[in-house]
């Protein structure tokens, strides 16, 4: 089974005054995304500047253009993309 990693990290210089409404907008994107099957995981950085997020079902592409959808990718400072093997 494919899986992706995309590392998120925000630009924490520019968070704009609406923030908590952005983070409502996200969670409701990222629940959708669990509810069809397609997001696995989703962990929050532990300095709270971004999220790494595991796809699974998915190739790199189709990641990248996911993650476009975040509301947050718009507050983005870098993603990294890794594509990974389950060791079984």
């Amino acid at each position: 089974m494919k899986r992706v990693q995309a590392i998120l990290t925000l630009d924490m210089d520019n968070i704009p005054s609406n923030f908590q409404d952005i983070l409502i907008e996200e969670k409701k994107v990222v629940d959708q995304w669990k509810s069809e099957g397609i997001l696995e995981h989703l962990y929050l950085r532990e300095l709270k500047n971004g999220a790494v997020l595991i796809f699974k079902n998915v190739d790199e592409n189709e990641a990248k253009s996911l993650m476009t959808e975040l509301p947050l990718y718009q507050l983005k400072k870098s993603i990294e993309y890794l594509n990974l093997i389950q060791q079984f």
